[in-house]
């Protein structure tokens, strides 16, 4: 069961880097890019379940709000500039 949610979790990164790659604008990168931290969260916390360490969950806890910060950062930027 894990290894099937990892694979399709991997899939679907490597499409989102396809896009990250190829966007035609800045604002599909930006998309990209958050959609691959958040399954890269969900990757982590699959593998919390798999191997039964809790320090995973506090790596994704920590990863997930710096990608929160990450995205405001680059949204307020195309938005009006730094």
């Amino acid at each position: 069961m894990f290894s099937v949610l990892s694979i399709t979790l991997l899939i679907a990164i490597a499409m989102s880097i396809l896009r990250l790659v190829l966007g035609p604008t800045v604002s599909d990168r930006v998309i990209a890019f958050d959609v691959i931290g958040i399954m890269a969260i969900s990757l982590l916390v699959i593998l919390a379940l798999y191997f039964e360490r809790m320090l995973y969950l506090d790596i994704a806890l920590v990863f997930g709000l710096i990608g929160f910060l990450g995205t405001t950062i680059f949204g307020r930027f195309i938005e009006n500039g730094i």
